[in-house]
């Protein structure tokens, strides 16, 4: 079968709960993404044959299937399909996922795989209604802050721990930008009303002011003698992301040098109590496929959903001794969590510390409410 390869992968600044990218409704924010992927190319929207696009909270402005209106608002052509995906958190992942499907299986040839969410105009769960009493005789279903808890008490993990790893990806999320390492993935945005003529081409989520008596004077979010904060959460933000993904024929018709390719994906289901456990699995599934190990890894990204989720990866992964490996600029709690553009945006980030690195393989992964996790591979080529 055919490669999947990376053409590419870009993603907006990602904006503050409302700041500056809550001027912006979420069709916009992703169709300027869309506009500044096509032209680091020079290439023409009609080449691409769909629009995969991830979105969670798929109601108001964020409804009437984003994937279609994206490439319409964006002024590309009428002949460019589209649909939406809500794999929750993993939604931009899944479609990486069915967008290399595609491809590989010979049945599209380029595919945007993207994600949106603005979760500043479109409040987070605002979509949801009662849950079935069949689920709930079945299952105790919990928001996910409380299946943090859940987490950080049966793994053990202290709130000095959770603040610690918290204070770390802050530091890293800002070294990283003082490096100007997310340069290369971002595409600056043209903020409108009341932000006519600023461009915004930073992040404004990492705290370079935060501490570790900054984390621990914040008060328990979910429960009164709770060890998950505000802090040791990822961040309610404002973000869209793009990977372009082509197959081997369109990319030489069209003269476009891959960066990367898709290996292999793997899914995980597990207990939609706790919900937030099934990284290593869906990364042990990838592997599988791939037929590699970690040792082969060079770059682990694993979404930061909450501290305890990375933390408790790292443990039942056995990769307690990589830290230097797992999120090295950062994640969701420095940089925030777009829910439907996380999977993106870690594709893009991931792509380019294996760049920085002159290394081979990484791999990316993401836990996913309601108790499913999703782990690709990623080869350089």
């Amino acid at each position: 079968m055919p490669d999947a390869l990376i053409i590419d992968a870009v993603r907006s600044p990602i904006g503050r709960k409302n700041g500056a990218l809550a001027s912006i409704r979420g069709d916009e924010l992703a169709a300027q993404v869309l506009n500044g992927l096509v032209a680091r190319h020079d290439l023409d929207p009609a080449e691409i044959d769909d629009v995969q696009l991830g979105c969670v909270t798929q109601i108001g402005e964020q409804g009437w299937n984003l994937g279609r209106m994206v490439p319409l608002v964006a002024g590309w052509p009428e002949s460019v399909c589209g649909t939406t995906v809500d794999r929750q958190c993993g939604s931009s992942m899944q479609t990486n996922f069915s967008a290399a499907t595609a491809i590989s299986a010979g049945q599209l040839d380029l595919v945007v795989s993207a994600g949106v969410e603005t979760m500043s105009r479109v409040p987070m769960g605002s979509n949801g209604g009662d849950l079935s009493d069949k689920l709930l005789d079945r299952w105790e279903i919990v928001p996910q802050g409380l299946s943090a808890e859940v987490i950080a008490d049966e793994w053990g993990f202290s709130r000095e721990e959770l603040d610690a790893f918290s204070l770390e990806s802050h530091r890293r999320a800002t070294a990283a930008a003082d490096e100007g390492r997310f340069d290369e993935e971002i595409v600056p945005i043209d903020l409108t009303n009341p932000h006519a003529g600023v461009v915004l081409g930073v992040d404004e989520t990492p705290r370079r002011d935060t501490s570790a008596a900054a984390l621990a004077a914040l008060k328990p979010a979910f429960l009164p003698e709770g060890k998950v904060t505000a802090g040791n959460s990822s961040q309610i933000c404002d973000g869209a992301a793009a990977v372009l993904v082509a197959g081997e024929s369109a990319a030489g018709r069209l003269g476009l040098e891959p960066r990367a390719r898709f290996v292999s994906f793997g899914l995980a289901g597990v207990d939609p109590h706790r919900m937030l456990h099934g990284n290593p699995q869906a990364c042990d599934r990838a592997l599988a496929r791939a037929g590699l190990t970690w040792d082969d890894m060079s770059v682990i990204e694993v979404n930061e959903a909450f501290a305890c989720v990375v933390l408790q990866f790292a443990r039942d992964a056995g990769l307690e001794y990589r830290w230097d490996d797992i999120n090295p600029n950062g994640g969701g709690i420095s940089l925030g969590h777009p829910l439907g553009a996380t999977g993106a945006r870690i594709t893009a980030t991931l792509l380019n510390e294996l760049e920085r690195r002159d290394a081979q393989y990484g791999i990316a992964t993401m836990c996913i409410g309601f108790g499913q996790a999703l782990a690709c591979v990623v080869e350089r080529v």
